[in-house]
């Protein structure tokens, strides 16, 4: 199959979701810090993917399996902290970033590039292993409604508590505080897709996650 279409194939659930996020916004972001930031999430990715390398290594080599619970909090820990490092990295300090939404926004936005990364190569690898109907299936429909909303939802929650600890209350500790709650709800959604045979549970939890996003947008909308 064509190169340039598997890589636009895999980036479409990124593309699709970020529109559908950035209309949350009452007041749209430039076009270009949204186009840095995703970018931004793209580069972080290299990065978080070799230091995930080293660690599992590590972790396997004391005995610590890759699907175990205390495995996949430290991966997961690794990306969570990424995302929020690159959305940091292109907005920090800048006037654009003078509403306490806009965290919520360029953490998802961040996400959705670092997940586009994950798609395409995930799209690469499948054609390997299955039929290229089935490579296309499995981004544009599981990645879809799966791990690509995952990583907006949990960024968004870091986003939560980055905007307090700006705009609010003014206390980095809440930081801290979201990247670890995002860290231990996608460490989860992890451990239900890859332990469990049902994709009921694992829906679940996006469900519930969304739902306490949405009123995370509410709450910070409210001081717009």
């Amino acid at each position: 199959m064509n190169t340039l279409f598997l890589i636009l194939l895999g980036v479409l659930p990124s593309f699709a979701w970020l529109i559908f996020f950035v209309e949350e916004d009452c007041h749209p972001e430039p076009r270009r810090l949204l186009l840095y930031t995703f970018l931004s999430g793209i580069l972080i990715t290299v990065l978080a993917l070799q230091l995930q390398i080293l660690l599992n290594q590590y972790l396997i080599d004391r005995g610590i399996d890759q699907y175990s619970a205390l495995s996949m909090i430290f991966l997961t820990a690794i990306e969570e902290v990424a995302k929020f490092f690159a959305a940091f990295w292109i907005i920090r300090g800048r006037k654009e970033f003078d509403e306490p939404v806009d965290a919520m926004i360029y953490m998802i936005v961040a996400a959705l590039g670092f997940a586009a990364v994950e798609n395409v190569s995930l799209v690469f690898q499948n054609l390997n292993a299955f039929s290229p109907g089935q490579a296309i299936i499995e981004v544009t429909t599981l990645r879809f409604v799966g791990a690509t909303l995952l990583h907006a939802l949990s960024s968004a929650i870091v986003g939560y508590y980055w905007a307090r600890a700006v705009f609010k209350i003014h206390k980095s500790i809440l930081i801290i505080i979201g990247l670890a709650i995002a860290t231990l709800l996608h460490a989860s959604f992890n451990y239900l897709i890859l332990n469990l045979v049902t994709l009921i549970w694992p829906i679940v939890l996006l469900f519930f996650i969304g739902i306490f996003v949405f009123t995370d947008f509410e709450i910070l909308k409210k001081y717009t």
